[in-house]
């Protein structure tokens, strides 16, 4: 099986809402380049088959492209794009939704030793190359979208194949503890959804680490691995983004949105806002809904 088998695949399966008719299976087709968008990850095994995208994570930047996945293990702010994407020659991935209690699964599944025990949080982003096993998975699941007969039965026995690959492979860390409810990663999931629920409250970091069930410093020190952000920068990611899908709709009411999303100073929103995206909100020429998207996907 090849790389070129995928791409023709994924050619002729790639919808623009990237749905299949196996649950969680994506399939994207990008035909050119845009600027740099920030939206949320999801968490998701993405798969490139042709082409390349750069993502940003806080500090942290992630360059993945053909022959090469990428691992979101939690649901981060990120800033992303396709670099060289062409009608000719155009962007073509594979995305899997990484499911919690489907990883765990596999990992009850496997026998005594053979599953590595975490000794910390591991980034919530991870780049790897592509096996020649991992493709062979991939691209026997991808075929089931033209077998409807086989799918119901075969498609979750080859999900969790490609999860166990990826599981017991070099990123392995960021799924494993994807499925372990008492993980690192696990206990700043918790409290990244927290801060995503009640972005525009203020909090207090301790409290958000009790929550979380660490303690402050064991909960900074995670969260920093994680997500590349302290909680007050991941807070402030979250409310840009939500301001500018509500300026997408709304972009009269720009005092009306900073106060919707958490800022109580008009002047000290505009100033986040341009830091951010590059342009103040009455001057943002690009708005457009994009943080409901799916950043890591190719």
């Amino acid at each position: 099986m090849s790389m070129e088998e995928l791409r023709g695949l994924l050619n002729r399966h790639a919808r623009p809402d990237m749905t299949t008719p196996i649950d969680g299976v994506l399939v994207s087709r990008v035909e050119r380049s845009e600027p740099p968008e920030t939206s949320m990850s999801g968490t998701v095994l993405a798969v490139i088959a042709q082409g390349e995208k750069r993502l940003a994570l806080g500090d942290r930047v992630y360059d993945y492209r053909a022959g090469q996945y990428l691992v979101a293990s939690v649901d981060l702010p990120v800033t992303g794009h396709f670099v060289g994407a062409t009608r000719e020659r155009p962007a073509l991935g594979f995305g899997l939704v990484l499911r919690p209690e489907v990883v765990a699964e596999v990992l009850l599944a496997a026998g005594p030793g053979d599953v590595p025990r975490e000794t910390g949080a591991t980034s919530g982003l991870a780049v790897s190359d592509v096996s020649a096993e991992l493709l062979d998975a991939v691209i026997r699941l991808v075929r089931l979208i033209e077998r409807p007969r086989d799918r119901a039965v075969l498609a979750p026995l080859v999900v969790r194949e490609i999860l166990w690959l990826v599981a017991s492979g070099p990123q392995g860390a960021a799924v494993r503890q994807l499925g372990l409810a008492d993980s690192g990663l696990s206990h700043v999931a918790r409290a990244v959804r927290w801060i995503r629920e009640h972005y525009a409250q203020p909090f207090r970091v301790e409290e958000v680490a009790r929550l979380s069930g660490m303690s402050v410093s064991a909960f900074h020190r995670n969260f920093q691995a994680v997500t590349a952000m302290s909680p007050i920068q991941f807070q402030k990611q979250i409310r840009l983004q939500e301001a500018r899908l509500l300026l997408a709709t709304r972009p009269g009411d720009i005092a009306g949105v900073g106060h919707r999303v958490g800022y109580d100073s008009p002047s000290h929103f505009s100033r986040e806002y341009r830091r951010q995206f590059g342009a103040p909100p009455s001057q943002d020429t690009t708005l457009r809904p994009a943080v409901r998207t799916v950043a890591a996907l190719p």
